[in-house]
């Protein structure tokens, strides 16, 4: 389905009834031109990159995104803003991303509803509630104890039960669960973490912002192949945070 037809099904079906399951009515209920403006503003990135990317928008991720309440995932005092399509601070010295960026890694993982997901960097837990509704299980792992707390007990809230969050250096993966059908990094790391890829399962698919702080990064995707072997290709310029741990 081309873009700009995608974009008119949203926009008719109001808060994108079903899309994807939406999380508690009460926290859908503000926003709604914001949401919609979100909406637009993703498509519209899609569309001015082209064949940069594999395909034009998935309307299961944009349903998921539309029903994820984005305002409840920043601080109180950027709630006005918080369907801006831009990255936003959360404290710590840590960002909750732009939601294009955040549709497009969800897409390039090609989930489906039986997969389990491997997330570094919880941050605020945003991106793990926008993959809730369309997997099985996600695992997400938070180095900086304050903000696995603080989102672990938001995603309780909103009663995300098939998420789970752990407190510690994703570098390493989370190899009780592994392996991983998909794995997303949401922060930039200098090279591919070797035990991210181990945890990955033949045929999954890993999407990580490789490069130094302070410098272009590259949004990669890693596929590991039937028969183990691995590819990595660049995407598009980016922006993240550094990956942080002892590695």
């Amino acid at each position: 389905m081309k873009p700009g037809r995608i974009l008119a099904v949203l926009l008719l079906g109001g808060l994108l009834a079903g899309l994807a399951p939406p999380l508690p009515a009460e926290p859908l209920s503000d926003f709604q031109e914001e949401r919609k403006a979100m909406i637009r503003d993703i498509a519209g990135h899609w569309r001015s990159l082209g064949s940069r990317l594999e395909a034009g928008p998935d309307a299961q991720v944009l349903g998921a995104m539309a029903n994820t309440p984005r305002h409840l995932f920043v601080p109180d005092h950027l709630r006005k803003r918080a369907y801006e399509d831009r990255p936003l601070p959360i404290g710590h010295g840590q960002t909750i991303s732009q939601p294009f960026i955040v549709a497009l890694m969800t897409q390039l993982l090609e989930t489906g509803p039986d997969d389990v997901v491997l997330e570094v960097g919880t941050g605020s837990g945003y991106q793990a509630a926008v993959l809730s509704p369309l997997v099985a299980e996600v695992y997400t792992i938070e180095i900086i104890p304050q903000l696995a707390e603080q989102a672990r007990r938001r995603l309780e809230r909103l009663h995300l039960e098939n998420v789970q969050v752990r407190t510690g250096d994703g570098y390493y993966g989370w190899e009780e669960h592994a392996p991983f059908d998909a794995v997303v990094v949401t922060a930039a790391a200098d090279h591919v973490p070797p035990p991210l890829v181990r945890q990955l399962k033949p045929g999954g698919r890993m999407v990580i912002p490789v490069g130094s702080p302070f410098t272009v990064q590259q949004l990669m995707l890693v596929e590991k192949h039937e028969d183990g072997s691995v590819t990595n290709r660049q995407l598009l310029p980016v922006a993240f945070v550094p990956l942080t741990g002892k590695h």
